[in-house]
C-alpha cells in the first residue's frame, strides 16, 4: 500500500490518502473502511443533459466525489471494494445527498476520512504500507485427482486455481490409462503453479498431500522441466518444500502450515504467527483448560486480573456495524497491550482466522490457571459481531 498523506489531529480526527498496490492491500482497505467514514475517490458517473429542443443525452463523465459510506461490499474474486452512500460535498454532477456507488480498485488513489481513529485501524495503515509485511508464500494441496493452488499472504489464503480431474483406476491390463491421467492431471498442475506463483516474490512452495502423491508430484515436476530446459522450475527447485496433508482440499493448510519444518521456512510470516499461536492455544485447552478461554465475558474476566499472556482476536470482529460493539474489542486490544500482552489479529480471510472465527473469534491464553473462569458458564453466544 502507497501512503500518499496523513493528517491526524491529537483527538485522532483527521484522513489518510492511499493507493492499493495488490490483493493484499484491497483486503487492508476493505478493514480500514467503516459505515460513517467519509471517502473521497474519482468515479465515473452518468449525466444526462437536456438541449434547447428538448432532446436529452447521455454521457459519462469522470469526477471526484466524497460520500458518507452507508454499505460496504467486498468482491473478493474482482477484487474491487464497492462503497454505497450518499454525495456529502458540493459538486456540479452530483447534486448533495444523492446516492452514488464508488469502486475502490487496485491503483486507483482514495481518501479515508474517520471523526476518530482508533489504535487498530492507525496500526492497519502502518501494517499495510510497510512492504515487509507482504508474504512471499505458495501452497499446492493435492491428493488423486484433485489439487489447490494457494497463495498464502499474511492476511489471506488466497485459492488461484483448482484442478479437479478423473483419473482412471489402476486395473490389470489398464495401467497405462491410470499413467497417462495422471501425467495430464500432473502437467496441469505445473501449468497452474507456473501461471499463478510469481517466482521472483516466492520464497516457499509447499507441495503437501496423503501418501507419496507429492513426491510423485515432484518427480514428475523435475523430470518435465529437465525435458523442456524450464529454466524457472530448475532455478527454483530448491523453494520447493514437501509435507504431509491429510487431503488435497484447502482445509488441510491447517495442519500444513503447523508443521515444524513449514514454520520454520516461513517463520517471519504473520500467518505463520498466527497458526502457532492457535496450535499453542488448542494443546493448553486440551493440557491446562484452566489457562485457555474464549468467549468475550471470560475475556473480559481475565483482563480484570491482567491474566492475559496472549490475544487471539479475529479481524471480523473490527468491521461490526454497532460502534459501540467494535470500541469494546479496541478497548479489550488496548487493555492486553498495557498490561504487556501478546495481541494476535486473525484475518478471516485466512485459514487460521476461519478456525478462530468457530471459537467466536476472540480467545486468550493465560498467564496463570483461573479455575473460577472454568466453573462458570459463559452465558453468551458472543455472535453479536456483524458480518
Amino acid at each position: 500500500m502507497k501512503l500518499v498523506s496523513k493528517y491526524i489531529d491529537k483527538d485522532r480526527k483527521g484522513s489518510v490518502t492511499l493507493v492499493p498496490e495488490n490483493t493484499e492491500d484491497m483486503w487492508h482497505a476493505y478493514n480500514l473502511i467503516s459505515e460513517g467514514d467519509l471517502i473521497t475517490c474519482s468515479t465515473i458517473r452518468k449525466v444526462q443533459t437536456e438541449s434547447a429542443t428538448g432532446s436529452s443525452n447521455n454521457y459519462r463523465v469522470r469526477t471526484t466525489l466524497t460520500i458518507s459510506v452507508e454499505g460496504i461490499d467486498f468482491d473478493t474474486q474482482a477484487c474491487v471494494l464497492r462503497l454505497k452512500g450518499r454525495n456529502v460535498e458540493e459538486n456540479k454532477h452530483v447534486k448533495m445527498g444523492a446516492y452514488h456507488t464508488l469502486d475502490v480498485e487496485q491503483n486507483r488513489k482514495f481518501t479515508i476520512s474517520k471523526i476518530k481513529w482508533d489504535s487498530i485501524s492507525l496500526e492497519r495503515v502502518d501494517t499495510a504500507c510497510d512492504p515487509t509485511q507482504n508474504a512471499d508464500v505458495a501452497a499446492v494441496v493435492m491428493q488423486e485427482g484433485i489439487a489447490h493452488i494457494c497463495l498464502i499472504t499474511s492476511n489471506m489464503t488466497i485459492v488461484r486455481a483448482k484442478i479437479d480431474q478423473v483419473i482412471p483406476r489402476k486395473r490389470k491390463g489398464n495401467v497405462s490409462q491410470h499413467e497417462k491421467g495422471l501425467a495430464r492431471f500432473y502437467d496441469n498442475i505445473m501449468q497452474g503453479i507456473l501461471r499463478h506463483i510469481n517466482f521472483d516474490i516466492v520464497k516457499c512452495i509447499i507441495l503437501a498431500s496423503p501418501g507419496f502423491v507429492k513426491d510423485q508430484y515432484m518427480d514428475y515436476m523435475i523430470q518435465q522441466a529437465i525435458k523442456t530446459d524450464n529454466k524457472v522450475i530448475l532455478e527454483n527447485k530448491g523453494k520447493f518444500l514437501l509435507v504431509h496433508s491429510s487431503s488435497g482440499f484447502k482445509h488441510s493448510l491447517k495442519e500444513v502450515l503447523a508443521e515444524p519444518a513449514v514454520i520454520s521456512r516461513i517463520s517471519d510470516t504473520k500467518a505463520a504467527g498466527e497458526v502457532k499461536a492457535l496450535e499453542a492455544f488448542y494443546t493448553i485447552l486440551q493440557t491446562d483448560p484452566s489457562r485457555a478461554f474464549y468467549g468475550k465475558k471470560h475475556i473480559n474476566k481475565a483482563i480484570e486480573s491482567q491474566a492475559i499472556e496472549t490475544l487471539l482476536i479475529s479481524d471480523k470482529l473490527f468491521r461490526c456495524q454497532d460502534i459501540a460493539l467494535r470500541k469494546e474489542y479496541v478497548e479489550i486490544v488496548e487493555s492486553v497491550r498495557e498490561s504487556n500482552g501478546d495481541v494476535k489479529i486473525f484475518s478471516s480471510l485466512h485459514v487460521s482466522g476461519e478456525q478462530l472465527e468457530q471459537l467466536t473469534g476472540i480467545a486468550a491464553i493465560l498467564r496463570f490457571p483461573m479455575p473460577e473462569l472454568e466453573d462458570e458458564s459463559d452465558g453468551e453466544s458472543d455472535s453479536d459481531e456483524d458480518d
